[in-house]
C-alpha cells in the first residue's frame, strides 16, 4: 500500500460524494435506514466545517416513493417509476433538509438529465449554479430526474452521474460509496479468491475489461462497468476517485484522513478532454447497445405477443 498517494487526500477541498440506492436502505425492507442518514449527514456537515466544498449525489427515488406508495418492490413500467420517483424526490430531500438543518448547514436540490451535459447554455447554467451554491456554503444534493427520464435523455446510473458532476465542478476528488469495498481482480460475490486493489495508479484496457455489468444488490442500477467509466472519466478530468463500501458512512471522514479504506484511483488530466464529448460519444454507443438489446427481444418473442404489443 503506498501511503503517500492516501496522504495527499487530506488536502483534498472539493468532494463529491456519490451514495447508492442499497447504501441508504435496510436490506430486509427497502425502507430508508434513518440512523445511517443521520451519520451521513453528520460526515458532510463535517467536512463543511474543515471548510470544504461538498457535493452529494444520492440515489433513493425511486425506491424511496415505491415504498411510501406501498409496492413491495421498484416498479417496472416507466410511468410508475416516474410517478415513484415524484413522491420520492420530495420525501427524501425533505429528510436531507431536517438532518443537515440540525448542523447549521444548508442542503439544495439539483436535478440532472443527459442534455443538461450536452446543451451548452444547460450546461454553463449548471455550472454556475453549483458555483454559487458552493459559494454561499450549500451543500448542493443532485440526482437524475428521473420523473422526466426516459431511455433517451437518462443518465443511467449516479455512478457515471457523479463523474460527470466532478469534472464539471472541477472536484478533485470523488468518493463513490456502495456495497463492495472496492476494486477486485473478479467479482468477490462469486469468486473467493477475488483479490483487493488498493490502488490504480492507471486506468488501462485490462482494468477497464474487468467491469462487469452487475450488481450485488438489486436495489440500484449501477455496477462494476459504470464504476469504471465514472474513473475514466474523474481521471480525465483531473479527480481522484475512490471506490469504497458504504455499509458504515463514517468511512467518509476515514478516506479523507489518509487511511487504507476503499481502492483509490489516481487521477491523469487530459488537457484535450471535454467532459460533453466524451460523454455524446458515451450515450451513443449505450444506445447503441439498447437497440440491439431490444431488438434481440422482439425477435425472440412469440408471434402472438408481438402482435399485442
Amino acid at each position: 500500500m503506498n501511503t503517500t498517494f492516501r496522504e495527499k487526500l487530506k488536502n483534498k477541498k472539493r468532494i463529491v460524494i456519490k451514495i447508492g440506492s442499497s447504501s441508504l436502505t435496510h436490506p430486509d425492507t427497502g425502507y430508508l435506514d434513518l440512523i445511517k442518514l443521520e451519520v451521513l449527514v453528520r460526515e458532510i456537515s463535517d467536512l463543511r466545517n474543515q471548510g470544504k466544498d461538498v457535493i452529494l449525489v444520492s440515489s433513493g427515488a425511486i425506491m424511496v416513493g415505491s415504498k411510501t406508495m406501498g409496492y413491495d418492490r421498484k416498479p417496472s413500467r416507466m410511468a410508475q417509476k416516474q410517478a415513484c420517483a415524484a413522491i420520492g424526490q420530495a420525501k427524501l430531500m425533505m429528510i436531507y433538509q431536517k438532518l443537515f438543518a440540525e448542523y447549521n448547514q444548508v442542503a439544495s436540490q439539483i436535478l440532472m438529465t443527459k442534455h443538461t451535459i450536452l446543451n451548452n447554455l444547460n450546461r454553463l447554467n449548471a455550472k454556475n449554479t453549483f458555483e454559487e451554491l458552493l459559494r454561499m456554503g450549500a451543500i448542493p444534493i443532485v440526482n437524475e430526474n428521473d420523473t422526466i427520464s426516459t431511455y433517451e435523455i437518462e443518465f443511467g446510473d449516479n455512478d457515471t452521474l457523479s463523474a460527470v458532476v466532478s469534472a464539471m465542478v472541477g472536484a478533485d476528488l470523488l468518493i463513490l460509496l456502495s456495497d463492495i469495498d472496492g476494486l477486485f481482480t473478479d467479482d468477490p460475490h462469486k469468486n473467493p479468491e477475488a483479490t483487493f486493489i488498493d490502488v490504480v495508479e492507471e486506468l488501462d484496457e485490462h482494468l477497464l475489461s474487468m467491469g462487469k455489468g452487475s450488481t450485488g444488490s438489486n436495489v440500484g442500477t449501477g455496477g462494476m462497468a459504470t464504476k469504471l467509466t465514472a474513473a475514466e472519466i474523474a481521471s480525465a478530468a483531473g479527480t481522484d476517485m475512490i471506490i469504497a463500501n458504504g455499509a458504515d458512512f463514517h468511512v467518509i471522514h476515514k478516506i479523507i484522513q489518509g487511511r487504507p479504506y476503499g481502492t483509490l484511483f489516481l487521477s491523469h488530466k487530459k488537457n484535450d478532454f471535454y467532459v460533453w464529448i466524451f460523454w455524446n460519444g458515451y450515450c451513443k454507443r449505450r444506445t447503441e447497445t439498447w437497440i440491439k438489446k431490444e431488438l434481440t427481444v422482439s425477435t425472440n418473442l412469440p408471434e402472438r405477443q408481438k402482435h399485442r404489443n
